[in-house]
């Protein structure tokens, strides 16, 4: 090999070297937050932006000058890139990203905002809405997941849970009946991906989608033979309940949004923490990673792999029957054709985005719950950014996440990978 050669792929390495993840995602966010100060900056008028602490425009607010904001925060958000870009501070890498992308928001919203109002209270309460079939459903593919089993059914379990907690309900003339008959639904789509992958070895992506067609045909065919002919009788649940904690539905933003809801928001906000807790501090979880890591080993050391896999997969099929309950008890009164409308295939997006991590699954899902409520608030408010345009930026940034861009996500080593035990 000629020097030349050997002087060329030096140069190669040492530019790969240098060009780590953390740089990436440094440049990535550097550039971001020029454009924030130079865009938004340049376009935000001069007038304040309102962001109230209650539902409309009256009472207490924080305020900033449009324009200031924006370039403020695209400044900040510049800053952190420049930490990440330098190198100098990779202890604080999940701080810095974090910066970054608030800070983004924040100039993008001040230049949105200004001369105009957003109501806190009402935003975080529907971007939480929005999210809670995502995080439920995220929780279900993380479950599924770390165990090594792909779970593309989680658009089927939430249209089979959809389904159900319609026509229990309904039935029973009972909200808490229709729950149950949604985990139902989400279970029995969650057994056949069990059987199908763990015990018939069929590849998993495929069995999912095939499972979502069984789930999207069957509900299909029910409603048109059953609910559509007489609704009244099976197709009008009862919605559930809206649970008020005294005390603390009175905390200023956060009260509201998490203490009066919903019975199913308190369910995912505690299953992030359980299914958290478990996975990192018990027994359980333990066996669970080491089956999606590493099941030879695991089942040398005499955990049980395929048993470990079916109880996921069966837990996970509930979770996300539960996230169908959304659908039909909570934000319609009803059931129709294919209304998830591919919600499990954002979930799977927002499990990827998240890493594999129930928290960072929650965050994703909320994020997405965010973009979605934001599209809805600028085009009531005469917006020039295209709705469609806010709509696209999670799976933007999902691709991004993907591509390493920002950090490394890897799934767990046998996700997909059936077992067939010696």
């Amino acid at each position: 090999m000629s020097t030349a050669t050997v002087d060329d792929l030096t140069a190669v390495a040492e530019v790969r070297k240098f060009w780590t993840r953390d740089r990436k995602a440094g440049l990535v966010f550097t550039v971001l937050g020029v454009v924030a100060m130079g865009w938004f900056g340049a376009l935000a008028p001069a007038e304040t932006a309102r962001f109230t602490l209650s539902e409309d425009a009256s009472g207490a607010a924080l305020e900033i000058n449009g324009q200031l904001g924006a370039v403020l925060f695209g400044a900040i958000a510049a800053a952190a890139g420049v930490g990440l870009l330098t190198g100098a501070a990779r202890r604080w890498l999940g701080q810095l990203m974090g910066l970054g992308i608030v800070c983004f928001v924040l100039s993008f919203l001040c230049w949105q905002v200004a001369g105009k109002f957003m109501p806190l209270v009402d935003t975080a309460a529907g971007s939480l809405e929005l999210a809670l079939p995502l995080i439920l459903g995220a929780m279900a593919g993380v479950l599924c997941e770390r165990s090594g089993v792909v779970n593309v059914a989680i658009e089927g379990q939430f249209l089979m849970g959809a389904f159900g907690a319609a026509l229990v309900g309904t039935l029973a003339a009972n909200a808490w009946f229709g729950l149950l008959g949604a985990l139902v639904g989400g279970l029995i789509i969650a057994a056949l991906l069990a059987v199908l992958s763990i015990r018939y070895l069929v590849d998993q992506v495929v069995a999912g989608i095939v499972l979502n067609l069984l789930a999207l045909g069957l509900t299909g065919f029910l409603y048109e033979r059953l609910m559509q002919t007489d609704a009244a009788k099976y197709n009008e649940p009862p919605q559930l309940p809206t649970w008020r904690i005294p005390g603390l539905a009175e905390i200023p933003v956060l009260g509201p949004v998490v203490f009066d809801t919903n019975p199913l928001v308190y369910l995912a906000l505690a299953l992030v923490v359980i299914i958290h807790f478990g996975l990192s501090r018990t027994r359980w979880g333990l066996r669970t990673r080491a089956v999606g890591e590493h099941p030879t080993a695991a089942d040398t050391v005499g955990i049980r792999v395929l048993g470990t896999r079916w109880r996921n997969v069966l837990v996970a099929g509930l979770v996300a029957g539960a996230g169908g309950a959304y659908f039909t008890e909570v934000a319609t009164g009803s059931f129709n054709k294919n209304m998830t409308s591919g919600a499990g295939f954002i979930a799977l997006a927002a499990l990827i985005f998240g890493r594999w991590t129930p928290v960072g699954a929650f965050g994703a899902a909320l994020f997405f719950g965010f973009a979605n409520k934001l599209a809805t608030y600028l085009s009531a408010t005469g917006s020039s950014v295209p709705s469609q345009f806010l709509n696209m930026l999670p799976y933007v940034a999902t691709i991004i996440a993907v591509a390493g861009l920002v950090g490394r996500v890897r799934a767990p080593a046998a996700d997909g990978k059936p077992y067939v035990k010696g």
